[in-house]
């Protein structure tokens, strides 16, 4: 009820600041040397106000419902004190102004999101968040060279950024590459499906509008700031392209309902990624906010399904529910018909408008065929998950009685969102407002390639489809995975080494032994691979930013 009303307040507030027009600047001095100040800066407008409503709006609604989805769980406490700090380290993101209090939220996130990925502590929890810590561990590296470039410009803040000095177009640049490592993009991807460990309300949690999202916002903050080079822009409508593609396709061949929920988020990141490429930072925040409102739908319905269903995950041995849950089948169909941008519902007013000036803009024509083949990828998935989950034969048996107050009002406050919101936010927001000039047969690509894909879904939801290399993005994940196992076996000491990450580093084992058994197999050994793994990632990227600037 808390986080409900902190919703509301900054619905309040961001109404003020949508009417004035206006910009708050809070910044404290911490001290000055050679005439730079280190600064702690807020900022309050339409923008962060706007996005923290959205994200506490959506955070009450995942409590209300854990309180019931973890009610079972011996250490619930724990789990909600620590879903807590999440959303408060996305909130001091969101309102961050100086690169130090990016820092604080940036890290605040990761270190929540790995201690909630691991929350089950098995074993596949704790390789998938230890995956998740290190390749986010990449952008905080990065975050943390542009320090350097911050210290050359003479300030420390992300909003007073002009194109005319050097240094900041090195800035944006570093911090676009982090943006892209917390947003989940080629080749940064394998860490998100892998997040699936964690509970479903954590789930809905970071795959709508909190860990995956913080990239994105910071992105959109930036470009608001100064506008993105070519070079930077085209990085954009790659990586966006790419990923969106990449996780449309895969989650065809999935049968497991989170990988699927969990590939789609990978799609609409794309998406938003494409829209910034496009220098439509607006229209990027507008997805956001109507991506983050159906998706964390989609995860609460899915979740609610889960607990009818035994746990049973396997889209194949579901079927039927539209007669047995019709309520949140009908979630789960509103918010699935939001991926794919559907008429009359929310996530049309964003997706479909992004699409159509991408058919208008002079961007190159790989990115325009590969975001077409990704369209027609989600909507060939999104239908053969409903015709399995909805809309099949009856399949696993049910359990009654899971339904009450706890898992229906989060579900309707986000149901309403998700149908509501665009019309809603287009209404009131004149920055989403685009006027796209087409000729019909272009307008009509977007619906067609939509259409092949519904086909398809419908079509081939029976068959049985296999892919190593789309079910593991493309070898991200092996290449995650096994590149120290593989390098090992080059050294040719694979007979004495795990498996793990710092498998290459063995030799400095065998080279140095310092007392008090720190190196030995009888000491700290585990914790101080770990250490000695970043401290050698961050060696890498220090030398790598000398070479580039």
């Amino acid at each position: 009820m808390l986080l409900f009303c902190y919703s509301l307040f900054m619905f309040t507030m961001g109404y003020i600041f949508l009417m004035l027009s206006g910009t708050v600047i809070l910044e404290l001095e911490l001290f000055s040397l050679s005439g730079i100040p280190f600064t702690f800066s807020l900022i309050l407008d339409k923008i962060s106000v706007s996005f923290s409503m959205v994200v506490t709006l959506i955070s009450g609604s995942v409590f209300f419902f854990s309180s019931k989805y973890m009610e079972e769980d011996p250490f619930s406490t724990r789990f909600i004190w620590i879903l807590l700090s999440f959303v408060v380290s996305m909130n001091l993101l969101i309102f961050s102004g100086s690169i130090f209090f990016v820092l604080l939220g940036w890290d605040g996130l990761g270190i929540t999101s790995f201690a909630l990925i691991i929350y089950y502590e098995s074993s596949e929890s704790q390789m998938a968040g230890f995956q998740t810590l290190m390749i986010n561990r990449i952008g905080d590296v990065i975050i943390v060279l542009s320090c350097f470039l911050f210290c050359c410009s003479g300030q420390f803040t992300v909003f007073a950024m002009s194109d005319s000095v050097y240094y900041f177009s090195g800035i944006v640049t570093l911090l676009c590459v982090a943006a892209l490592t917390k947003s989940a993009q080629f080749p940064f991807s394998s860490w998100l499906p892998a997040a699936m460990a964690a509970p479903t309300p954590v789930s809905a949690l970071v795959h709508s509008s909190t860990l995956v999202t913080a990239g994105i916002f910071l992105v959109i903050r930036l470009s608001h700031s100064m506008p993105l080079s070519p070079e930077l822009s085209s990085l954009l409508l790659l990586c966006g392209s790419v990923t969106c593609l990449l996780g449309g396709w895969a989650a065809t061949f999935e049968n497991d309902i989170k990988k699927v929920i969990a590939l789609s988020t990978l799609s609409q990141l794309g998406v938003m990624v494409f829209s910034l490429g496009m220098n439509f930072p607006s229209l990027s925040l507008f997805h956001l906010y109507t991506h983050a409102l159906f998706k964390a739908l989609l995860f609460l319905a899915a979740g609610h399904i889960l607990m009818m269903t035994f746990g049973n995950q396997d889209v194949r041995s579901m079927g039927g529910l539209g007669l047995s849950m019709p309520f949140t089948s009908l979630m789960f169909t509103v918010s699935s018909l939001c991926l794919i941008g559907a008429p009359f519902m929310s996530a049309f007013y964003s997706k479909h408008l992004i699409l159509e000036l991408m058919l208008s803009s002079p961007i190159n024509v790989i990115s325009v065929l590969l975001m077409l083949f990704a369209t027609m990828m989600t909507a060939k998935y999104v239908f053969r998950t409903l015709k399995g989950v909805v809309w099949g034969k009856t399949g696993a048996p049910l359990v009654s009685g899971c339904s009450d107050i706890f898992t229906f009002l989060p579900v309707f406050v986000l149901g309403t969102g998700a149908v509501m919101g665009g019309e809603f936010i287009s209404s009131i927001e004149i920055s989403t407002l685009e006027f796209v000039f087409l000729p019909s047969s272009y307008s009509s690509v977007i619906n067609l390639v939509t259409l092949v894909g519904i086909t398809l879904g419908l079509i081939m939801s029976e068959m049985e489809l296999k892919s190593f290399s789309l079910s593991t993005l493309f070898f991200l994940t092996p290449l995650v995975y096994g590149s120290p196992k593989v390098f090992s076996k080059f050294l040719g000491v694979l007979g004495v080494l795990d498996y793990g990450w710092l498998e290459p580093y063995f030799l400095i084992k065998k080279k140095f032994y310092w007392g008090g058994g720190v190196f030995s197999q009888e000491g700290v050994w585990p914790n101080s691979r770990l250490m000695i793994s970043v401290m050698f990632m961050s060696l890498l990227f220090i030398i790598a930013s000398m070479f580039v600037y």
